[in-house]
């Protein structure tokens, strides 16, 4: 343990201090973007590491990639999906596939959130789109209210986890690795989860008694429901089909799914000229929380890497351990605290280039260290006390959030399961290499 602060303490206050202040900050709810500037602007004073004249080109120079285009397009797709009720589609699709069964109608909101998740890339979107359409269904069923909310925030969490994903594309940018690869890397891990979050609900279900409705399945109303979802299915498929193969970058992909979904509105007649101000607005307000956040957390991430804060922190754990499950149960401990209390893309910036050498050292292959990260940062989303989408679903139902967070646990253990074993099974991740 010696040698673990030797290592450390080379770095000193200059870089203590700004962290410690950082997470008092992020305690007293300050706004994360507001929290990285003022921490990243004190430590270039502290330290000298980089002149603070250099800041306004780094954070342009940062969010300046043609691969962070793909962000606005994704997020602007699944708000015309939405608008032009595309989402109700594949919801009835889902249900008429899986709804004839026992817990069919939980089941079939679990995998709308997966189709969803195809379009949006993001989970909150997910949460906010599905949540006004099921919970009232739910409900209705059966399901008690924050049991329902509960399980529409577990599987909305899917968003950042099945391709296209938006923290696959920062993660990809920040550790100069192709989104492309990312997404196929993916595919597995995200059915994984959305598998285990049905199975769980499942095993709820029936231990509960909340869903008693069962039936048979219906090839002509499947049939019904897949024509009525066919130009909803299209979208997804051009993502992830010009993707996977080779046709489309991700920023071309989603700039085809937009243009898709636009004329597919219009051809439909469920969209109007006077739909765009609105979908607009909503698509630039979630982008403006973004893209500061990604260029000022580029900045702090420069600001350490010339510090050599990821190399100290290597060397302090390897000094301590070297048993490679230990490190992986580390790694595992801090992306599961840093999601409960800070939002996705600020975790990835600035502990993907920290862990990424530590994952290294023990011989972990960097897409499966990105497939790792990201699935373990996604348990925050319904976890308090940040539980992105736990607030979405309570403003939403006015339901309070620790109920929700209370009825979460379940599929919080179950997420968990799905986190270790992808820690430990690489070929999860790695298997189209």
């Amino acid at each position: 343990m010696y040698q673990l602060y030797a290592a450390s303490s080379n770095i000193g206050w200059a870089v203590y201090g700004p962290a410690l202040g950082m997470v008092v900050l992020i305690l007293l709810g300050v706004p994360i973007w507001v929290v990285l500037g003022l921490g990243t602007t004190v430590l270039l004073s502290t330290t000298d590491v980089m002149p603070l004249t250099l800041i306004g080109e780094t954070l342009f120079s940062g969010v300046d990639s043609f691969s962070l285009i793909a962000v606005p397009l994704f997020i602007l797709t699944g708000d015309v999906v939405v608008t032009t009720r595309m989402s109700e589609k594949l919801l009835g699709l889902a249900e008429a596939a899986l709804g004839w069964i026992r817990s069919g109608l939980g089941t079939s909101t679990v995998l709308g959130c997966g189709f969803f998740a195809c379009i949006s890339g993001s989970d909150a979107a997910d949460a906010a789109a599905l949540g006004r359409i099921t919970v009232p269904h739910l409900v209705a069923k059966g399901y008690p209210l924050p049991y329902a909310c509960a399980l529409v925030a577990s599987g909305a969490t899917t968003g950042i986890l099945i391709p296209p994903s938006i923290s696959y594309i920062i993660i990809g940018l920040t550790l100069g690795i192709s989104a492309s690869t990312l997404f196929l890397a993916a595919a597995i891990p995200g059915a994984l989860v959305l598998l285990t979050i049905i199975l769980t609900n499942v095993a709820v279900n029936r231990s509960r008694g909340y869903e008693k409705s069962a039936g048979r399945f219906s090839a002509p109303a499947f049939g019904r429901a897949f024509w009525a979802a066919r130009y909803a299915l299209l979208v997804p498929f051009i993502i992830l089909g010009g993707i996977y193969s080779g046709i489309f970058t991700p920023t071309e992909s989603a700039s085809v799914a937009v243009l898709t979904a636009i004329a597919v509105g219009f051809g439909t007649r469920q969209l109007k000229l006077s739909d765009f101000p609105r979908m607009m607005e909503r698509s630039a307000e979630v982008n403006g929380v973004i893209a500061p956040i990604i260029g000022i957390a580029l900045l702090l991430a420069q600001a350490l890497a010339a510090l050599d804060v990821p190399q100290a922190f290597v060397n302090g754990i390897t000094a301590a351990t070297d048993s490679a499950p230990l490190v992986i149960l580390l790694m595992l401990a801090v992306f599961l605290i840093a999601g409960c209390v800070m939002e996705t893309t600020p975790n990835i910036v600035i502990l993907a280039p920290l862990m990424l050498p530590l994952a290294s050292e023990i011989g972990m292959d960097p897409i499966h260290f990105c497939i790792f990260m990201v699935t373990a940062l996604g348990v925050g989303f319904i976890t308090p006390p940040l539980g992105l989408n736990l607030f979405v679903l309570s403003g939403l139902t006015g339901e309070p959030v620790l109920k929700i967070a209370a009825r979460a646990v379940p599929f919080v253990l179950s997420m968990l399961v799905i986190v270790v074993i992808l820690a430990f099974v690489p070929w999860l991740s790695l298997w189209a290499l």
